[in-house]
């Protein structure tokens, strides 16, 4: 969608002034397009047509296949996004912010400075909507407005995110993104399986449609930001209190190697040797003691936890422990977030599911490996970033279909759910602290808490194949 300003001869904005065009904007919060359209108009229809209703009914524009930003004389980008509402009656992100669609052979020889995605998505202004099911886009409601200048800091992040997707499709892998190989911009899916594929450079493979994007985690702070700036806000970045890197650190190193050489000093150390040289208490013997380490190294004194930082945030990165015993086996299971039985009905396409950007975001998982069985001398093993592969994502699918399946019929309890002896990579058990502990379900009734979980012998699984890659490297 691109604004065809040939017949354009009086607007009530400056259409070459980025504030302007935001100071008018404020017009449209808490109405509606129809509170605004002109007899005879033709309401668009399909994938973006609100975006286009909006620059058409309340803009005054037209539009046309301009592949620049929208308003191209300001160089701000128009994305309409939508909202919805929890049970405590706060806004949330309902998806992530799709920027532009990549075709893999032009892609491969644009870099970042001059790519469709930094000229379109630098500066924008976004229009928070919120979304009704079953609703004419005429009557949506709109809520937020927000002129968005991408931070310094996050466009390093994000130009890295870019190479790292380009570099992939440039090796004939196009087919083999994945939203977990990167932090901030992902290569989100477009359209539904089975739709016709496209085509990919060095590769007979055709590959899924795929969008460049601004992740769900990373319209979260947006979203924050905005709620605790007010309606009309313009972004103006303050310092950040809880980050992991500097500015300046991510001009000369990935924020990954960042974080790895921050742990390369203690690799193959006792963890109570690491406990010492970073000051972290152990004398009690907490259960979270491995984690308490990790975090000590990773945070390396700039935030209280890590998977609270800034850029764990922004991610949707989680650093997960992992203690594997002398004998290889891992005793314990991996646990997520508890299951939201009304998220799970409510959502129809697994891609738009709360379990799909939990399982399809990166992880930093942090090793420690007995020495001697039954000694419990933990050393520091590795420390990798981790994305889970297509086919395991495909099981996953198979997984939240079963839940959702359940939870809309009201089977909410041990006897239906996956267990962690049926062998199928993940399960459902609870793990809220007291039974009692409840939640809302679809049928306006309360039900036991139950978490998603990953089965031992599925992460066992995930260090034994990053030891053969290692010694395969």
């Amino acid at each position: 969608m691109a604004v065809n300003h040939n017949t354009i001869t009086s607007l009530p904005y400056n259409i070459k002034d980025a504030t302007s065009i935001f100071e008018y904007s404020k017009k449209i919060l808490g109405k509606t397009l129809r509170d605004f359209v002109r007899e005879g108009y033709e309401p668009k229809k399909g994938k973006g047509s609100l975006g286009q209703m909006v620059e058409n009914i309340f803009f005054m524009l037209e539009t046309n296949n301009y592949v620049g930003a929208d308003f191209s004389e300001a160089g701000m980008e128009l994305k309409c996004t939508p909202l919805k509402k929890s049970k405590q009656d706060n806004y949330l992100i309902k998806e992530r912010l799709v920027c532009n669609m990549i075709n893999y052979c032009e892609v491969v020889d644009e870099d970042f400075e001059h790519s469709h995605f930094y000229l379109k998505c630098q500066l924008m202004l976004l229009l928070f909507y919120l979304h009704k099911n079953n609703c004419d886009k005429l009557d949506l409601e709109f809520i937020f407005s927000v002129l968005w200048k991408l931070p310094k800091k996050d466009l390093l992040i994000i130009k890295h995110d870019y190479e790292v997707i380009i570099d992939k499709i440039k090796q004939g892998k196009a087919h083999e993104l994945s939203e977990g190989d990167t932090m901030y911009l992902g290569a989100c899916r477009k359209g539904q399986k089975g739709e016709s594929l496209m085509k990919q450079p060095n590769n007979d493979i055709n590959a899924p449609r795929r969008a460049f994007s601004l992740k769900m985690a990373y319209m979260r702070t947006v979203l924050e930001y905005v709620v605790k700036s007010g309606k009309n806000a313009i972004s103006n970045i303050p310092e950040v209190k809880s980050e992991l890197v500097s500015t300046k650190a991510l001009l000369n190193h990935s924020f990954d190697d960042i974080l790895l050489n921050r742990f390369k000093p203690f690799l193959n150390m006792p963890f109570e040797k690491i406990a010492k040289r970073k000051n972290v208490n152990i004398e009690n013997n907490p259960k979270n003691k491995f984690a308490l380490i990790a975090n000590a190294i990773a945070a390396s004194a700039k935030c209280a936890n890590v998977n609270r930082s800034e850029e764990f945030l922004k991610a949707g990165l989680t650093m997960k422990t992992i203690r594997v015993q002398a004998s290889g086996i891992i005793k314990e299971a991996m646990s997520f977030e508890n299951i939201d039985y009304i998220e799970v009905a409510e959502c129809d396409e697994w891609t738009d599911s709360r379990l799909y950007e939990l399982y399809s975001s990166r992880f930093m998982f942090v090793v420690f490996r007995e020495q001697t069985a039954g000694k419990e001398d933990y050393l520091l093993d590795d420390v990798f970033f981790w994305t889970m592969p297509q086919k395991d994502l495909d099981w996953a699918e198979v997984y939240w279909d079963h839940i959702r399946t359940n939870v809309l019929v009201g089977h909410i309890s041990e006897e239906y759910w996956w267990k962690g002896t049926d062998r199928k990579k993940f399960h459902v058990r609870p793990k809220a602290l007291k039974a009692t502990d409840l939640a809302p379900t679809p049928d306006g009734k309360d039900a036991k808490k139950f978490c998603y979980w990953f089965n031992n012998e599925y992460v066992r699984e995930i260090v034994e194949n990053r030891r053969k890659e290692k010694l395969n490297a």
